[in-house]
C-alpha cells in the first residue's frame, strides 16, 4: 500500500467531490451523477453474514474483522448488488419512465458523508474510505436510516474525479429496509 501524502488541498477536493455527489443524488439528478462514474465502474454491495468467532484467532484482529462477514465477488457468497455501467444506466433511465411505480412518489433522501480518508494513492488513482448515513422518507410510510462505509477507487480527471469502483458495506443485522435499489 502506498501511503499517500494528504495535503489540506487534496482532502478538501475529495470532500467537496463527495458533497457534490450527495447533493446530486438527494436532488435526484441521476443523469448528472452518471458523469461522476467511469465507463468501467464496478458498483458492489456485498451481503453480510454473521460469522462465529474462531477462538484459535484469539488475540488477533482477524478474529473479529469485518472482512470475515462480507460475501461478494471475491467469495462464494452472493452480493446484494454487483453492477457495471450498463445496469446503473438502466436504473437511472428507469427513474424517468412513466411506469416507474416503485418510486412514485419519489422517495426523499438525505445523505451525510463523513470520515473521508485517503487510504492509498497510486498516480492519479486514489483509494478512499468514507462513512455515510442516508435518511429515506416516503409519504405514507416510516422513515429509515441507512448507514455504512464506502470503499471507493477514484480516478483523477481534468476538472475533478470519477468513481471507478465502489463497494458499499451496509451496517445491518437484519434487512428491514424498504429498498436496496438506492444509490449510496
Amino acid at each position: 500500500m502506498n501511503q499517500p501524502v494528504v495535503t489540506p488541498e487534496l482532502q478538501h477536493d475529495i470532500e467537496q467531490f463527495y458533497y457534490r455527489e450527495a447533493r446530486m443524488l438527494d436532488g435526484r439528478q441521476y443523469q448528472q451523477w452518471m458523469a461522476l462514474l467511469t465507463q468501467d465502474i464496478a458498483y458492489i454491495i456485498p451481503s453480510r453474514v454473521n460469522t462465529m468467532v474462531n477462538n484459535r484467532d484469539r488475540g488477533k484482529e482477524e478474529m473479529i474483522s469485518v472482512e470475515r462477514e462480507l460475501e461478494g465477488v471475491d467469495s462464494d457468497g452472493c452480493p446484494i448488488r454487483e453492477e457495471g455501467i450498463a445496469i446503473i444506466m438502466m436504473r437511472v433511465e428507469r427513474a424517468f419512465k412513466m411506469n416507474s411505480w416503485s418510486e412514485n412518489p419519489p422517495a426523499r433522501t438525505r445523505r451525510m458523508v463523513g470520515n473521508v480518508e485517503v487510504m492509498e494513492q497510486d498516480g492519479d488513482n486514489l483509494t478512499i474510505y468514507s462513512n455515510f448515513h442516508m435518511n429515506y422518507a416516503r409519504p405514507g410510510s416510516r422513515n429509515f436510516l441507512y448507514s455504512g462505509q464506502r470503499r471507493d477507487k477514484l480516478k483523477k480527471i481534468e476538472g475533478g474525479y470519477q468513481i471507478a469502483h465502489r463497494e458499499i458495506i451496509l451496517d445491518y443485522g437484519d434487512i428491514d429496509y424498504p429498498t436496496l435499489g438506492l444509490f449510496f
